[in-house]
């Protein structure tokens, strides 16, 4: 018979794989492709390919096989083929190998996690299947997915046969369980391990809490929008005064500037005459400070006298004395 003509069917076993032994198990081969045949093989269970009709099925076709109540005689590698009327000595590509396997012939083995069951996302765990029975393989399984691993057995120091199944950094939880198994009858498992959940907890890429968590005080929304007007409002209060800062240093330094000594200025005789008061009283009027004082300029008289005759006269005054001169 030709084959690979035709695209591989799909070969599913439910309600799974693993039988308990005494239930029932149904084959079922399917495919987008409208095959009016299929046929199932095996080649422990049947001597030729057992023959079963296609039916349609969502613009595509399946077969079902059901099997039971399952025996070790049932148990063993699967593969289906499909093929159509006008050709049926043409069949399809294989699907892939489907393995049932019976379990419950030996009694469980044991299972643990290093370095426990709860563990932080990264880290590493190993989970370790073992038994005092000298069992030859085990076999790894986590709920929800079809597929296992196998590792074999390994005497340990404590009298036991062991396998250790390293994990890697994990970061999902799930719940596992183990099997054993002899090489003479590799179908054919033990009753599975006590289950064993495995908890991860913590976000692999940093060592803040998570956002999810319920407990986390960052992830309560008003926390968060208090934390978030409070920076504002600092940031904000601290521009203002910086820019203050500045605007009163300004200020500071212009009225530096202002009252300089007269002796670095050039000053005609009128303007001195105009401005000869010798003691001023002045209020400054500053967004940054409110003085009030009294500023005495410094004589702009040259020290000798001068050579025109003039007429001196003391004026009283409570806080200091000044002289003012006349000019003829």
């Amino acid at each position: 018979q030709a084959a690979e003509i035709h695209r591989k069917p799909s070969l599913l076993a439910l309600p799974g794989p693993l039988v308990k032994s005494g239930e029932t198990v149904t084959l079922q081969c399917s495919s987008d492709t409208v095959f009016e045949h299929f046929f199932l093989q095996s080649e422990v269970t049947f001597k030729k390919s057992l023959h079963l009709v296609g039916e349609l099925h969502g613009g595509g076709s399946q077969a079902n096989y059901s099997m039971g109540p399952t025996t070790s005689a049932l148990a063993g590698t699967y593969r289906c083929y499909g093929s159509v009327t006008h050709s049926p000595y043409v069949l399809s590509a294989s699907s892939d190998p489907l393995d049932i396997v019976i379990t419950g012939k030996y009694e469980k083995p044991s299972l643990s996690a290093q370095p426990g069951p709860t563990v932080q996302a990264g880290e590493n765990v190993t989970l370790s299947c073992s038994s005092r029975r000298s069992f030859d393989m085990y076999h790894l399984s986590r709920e929800g997915e079809t597929h296992e691993l196998r590792l074999p057995a390994v005497p340990n120091v404590n009298g036991t046969f062991q396998a250790n199944f390293p994990l890697g950094p994990v970061t999902h939880g799930g719940t596992y369980r183990c099997f054993a198994s002899f090489r003479t009858a590799p179908y054919e498992w033990s009753v599975p391990s006590d289950p064993l959940p495995v908890s991860v907890t913590g976000n692999p890429s940093s060592s803040w809490p998570s956002p999810t968590e319920p407990n986390s005080k960052t992830s309560n929304p008003g926390h968060l929008h208090v934390l978030i007007g409070t920076s504002v409002v600092m940031i904000l209060f601290t521009i203002f005064f910086f820019l203050l800062h500045r605007w009163c240093s300004n200020k500071k330094n212009a009225a530096v500037m202002d009252q300089e000594p007269a002796g670095d200025r050039t000053v005609n005789r009128e303007d001195s005459e105009e401005q000869d008061p010798q003691e001023v009283t002045y209020a400054q009027l500053d967004h940054c400070v409110l003085t009030q004082g009294k500023i005495t300029r410094p004589s702009q008289r040259p020290k000798t006298p001068p050579t025109d005759t003039s007429v001196y006269t003391d004026l009283p005054n409570a806080e200091s004395r000044s002289k003012v001169v006349f000019y003829p």
